[in-house]
């Protein structure tokens, strides 16, 4: 083990810390940026796609980045090690945000499928590093991942304020702000190769098994290959798609998916009773886990646009217009000032016996999400009668829309990890991530209808979302008692016999 020089931790920690701080900023800079660049102008320099098509790519875009960690995260334990996917995966994004940066409408969805792979690759290794730096019996290890997720933020803060400035800027243009994403990622592939001796054993080498490793990698660079080809036959319109239908089908084809394997789990996968009923407990969640994604990621789309059209960004008393892509800062911004407090109000909570169950912190999630569109509703209408409205309204959103995530997204990924019967808990997770995975490409089709032309259903697009929010928390509210026994509950008798026999098969 390293010697803990890093806020008390292992130094290697700090390696990660600011490789996943630096992968973020060009992330995050560059996504807020993509849908305002999409359907500017040509002579502004950028695509002039219409608002349906642009927010349907973006769609496909931010929901293949989770589908795509999936594979990521086999090939790393299956064939090249945490370690050597990590920073193979940072290279295949910086490369992607310097094709990004040629302005030809062909590089620039090249440049968008060369960051979700890499992303993919990233992204789910880096965390698997993190806990491999510690013991089972380290108590440091969730104060390690807070340290960790703290680096996420800030990456998340500081992406749209650097790209974003020399994106919207006159004297730039929107290929600055994409190459200097770039630069970003290759800033942290710099530190973490001068770090990475600090990792030590940590995600190095794979595990492959019974695995025959030259048949994986021909099926691998197979399906990549075919994948890449028919890619580049659409982008070069060889092939005719329409992403509006493609990203309908993909969402279809992830919830048919989803439904399928927790059907087949549950009737077929050998559970005991105990470990049906808590299956069960996952499936409701992970619902209710893409129903708030599909609500929350307006933030990139419908929200950034209302930014760049609707909103009053002036200054007057220094003469300067606030980017509209700064606006995406704010979300890392609240959860850096308001996490500490969220896990300081459950931590109180349950040493009075009152720490309310999953799905109650799922319902108040969803709750928090309604508030914020109910917002947006009274904002809405304000320009649907021809005013611009003050940020105040997209900050008010944005910070209940943090609070909600609080409630949701460490509590889910929590109990994923606790209901999910030990030998299916990395496929189960699997399901986790699939579901933000269908919530980011729903998030893209429900923002495509927003039409500029028809202001005045904006507000009724915006309560149908509110109301779609507060009927899966009242669901869930409905469930909670029966869901909470199913989550609190132990093995009846047989389940023990039945969990050895099931396991030794």
């Amino acid at each position: 083990m390293s010697t803990s020089t890093f806020f008390g931790h292992p130094k290697g920690l700090s390696t990660l810390f600011f490789l996943e701080m630096w992968e973020r900023v060009s992330y995050y800079g560059m996504r807020a940026l993509l849908i305002l660049f999409m359907v500017a102008a040509i002579a502004d320099g950028g695509l002039a796609i219409d608002d349906a098509t642009a927010t349907a790519i973006y769609g496909l875009y931010t929901a293949s980045v989770y589908l795509l960690s999936m594979p990521g995260g086999w090939i790393a334990d299956r064939l090249l090690g945490a370690q050597r996917s990590v920073f193979a995966g940072g290279c295949v994004i910086a490369a992607g945000h310097f094709v990004l940066a040629i302005p030809a409408t062909e590089t620039f969805f090249i440049g968008l499928f060369l960051v979700a792979m890499g992303t993919g690759l990233l992204k789910p290794n880096v965390s698997t590093i993190v806990g491999q730096l510690y013991s089972e019996e380290d108590q440091r290890r969730d104060s390690g991942y807070t340290i960790f997720y703290m680096g996420i933020n800030i990456g998340g803060m500081l992406g749209p304020i650097i790209c974003g400035f020399l994106g919207e800027s006159d004297s730039f243009g929107w290929h600055w702000g994409f190459g200097v994403a770039g630069v970003g990622m290759v800033l942290g592939l710099i530190q973490y190769h001068f770090g990475r001796k600090h990792l030590g054993s940590s995600g190095l080498t794979p595990t492959p098994g019974a695995l025959n490793t030259k048949v994986a990698w021909n099926w691998v660079f197979g399906l990549s290959g075919a994948l890449t080809l028919v890619f580049l036959l659409g982008v070069f319109g060889v092939i005719a798609v329409s992403a509006v239908s493609l990203a309908a089908y993909g969402a279809q084809l992830i919830a048919l998916l989803f439904v399928v394997y927790f059907l087949y789990l549950i009737l077929l996968g050998g559970l005991t009773s105990l470990e049906k009923r808590r299956a069960w407990v996952v499936f409701i969640l992970c619902v209710g886990c893409a129903i708030f994604w599909s609500g929350f990621e307006q933030t990139g789309s419908s929200f950034n646009l209302f930014a760049s059209r609707y909103t009053d960004r002036t200054l007057d008393f220094i003469d300067f217009e606030i980017p509209a892509s700064w606006f995406q800062s704010i979300n890392s911004l609240f959860i850096i000032l308001t996490a500490p407090f969220v896990a300081w109000l459950w931590f109180i909570l349950a040493k009075r016996n009152l720490d309310p169950s999953s799905p109650v912190k799922f319902a108040f999630g969803l709750l928090l999400l309604a508030a914020g569109f109910f917002v947006m509703v009274l904002a809405a209408k304000l320009v649907s009668g021809g005013e611009k409205v003050l940020p105040f309204w997209l900050v008010l959103t944005y910070f209940l829309h943090t609070l909600g995530e609080l409630c949701l997204s460490p509590v889910g990924m929590s109990a994923v990890s606790r209901l999910a019967p030990a030998r299916y808990a990395s496929q189960m997770m699997g399901m986790w991530f699939l579901a933000i995975s269908f919530g980011n490409i729903f998030a893209g089709l429900l923002a495509g209808r927003f039409d500029p032309n028809e202001l005045s259903d904006m507000p009724g697009l915006y309560l149908q979302i509110a109301l779609m929010g507060v009927g899966a928390a009242v669901i869930l509210l409905a469930l909670a008692k029966p869901l909470s026994r199913w989550e609190k509950s132990v093995p009846e008798k047989g389940d023990d016999s039945q969990m050895a026999s099931s396991s030794a098969s």
